[in-house]
């Protein structure tokens, strides 16, 4: 009978895993979220390649600077045309992680917080493909994307999707490091930030569970 026993996991698997047990909070004042972004070998989530990672962290409407993550993986597959986008070279100047490693402490830094991300289902796509390589189930947290919170204030339905380009201009949000994973955290913790702002402003009991309703199942998401 041994093909019935319990599959069992990793220790840091089951360390992230116990950050759930406990209700989360659905006060937005008390809820810490970490916006995140990847940078990729490309666009194909089942046969690119994670580059970087970078986070910041959000919490009661302030961008947490010291709360960061950021690294960087080493790269078996490389693709050139994409380095003209993201700028990491196969080797550079950046110390880098095994995969198994980037992920590890990856899930470290994020605990339980509810993920934010721009057009956010790839870049969970990426990481729950790497989970995936590691024969791990995928990432449990909350997710948010600042494209469905833009859509919420409903300042512009000429569309569905609006690019981090076109949001950071519209509120006035400086593109410094644009194409960096740090960077564009940075970025789009910005936009999050003004973007609750803007939705407490008409509703000021909003909470989590309103951010995440969405009638529309966009994407991976």
């Amino acid at each position: 009978m041994s093909w019935f026993k319990k599959k069992t996991y990793p220790d840091f698997w089951n360390k992230y895993l116990a950050n759930f047990k406990s209700k989360q909070n659905k006060e937005l004042d008390s809820i810490r979220f970490v916006v995140f972004d990847t940078e990729t070998t490309g666009l194909d989530i089942k046969k690119d390649r994670i580059l970087s990672i970078g986070t910041i962290a959000v919490f009661n409407g302030v961008i947490k600077v010291a709360d960061n993550f950021e690294c960087y993986v080493k790269q078996d597959l490389f693709n050139t045309e994409t380095v003209k986008i993201h700028g990491l070279l196969k080797e550079g100047i950046h110390k880098k992680l095994i995969e198994r490693e980037a992920v590890i402490q990856f899930l470290e830094h994020i605990e339980n917080a509810v993920l934010v991300a721009h057009h956010a289902a790839f870049d969970v796509a990426m990481i729950n493909q790497a989970l995936k390589r590691l024969d791990l189930p995928k990432l449990k947290n909350k997710v948010l994307d600042t494209g469905h919170l833009f859509n919420k204030t409903k300042l512009d339905t000429s569309k569905l999707h609006f690019s981090l380009n076109h949001l950071s201009d519209r509120f006035n949000i400086p593109q410094h490091d644009r194409h960096t994973a740090s960077g564009d955290a940075y970025i789009t913790a910005l936009l999050l930030v003004k973007l609750i702002a803007l939705l407490k402003k008409r509703n000021s009991k909003l909470t989590l569970n309103d951010l995440l309703r969405s009638n529309n199942r966009i994407g991976l998401l």
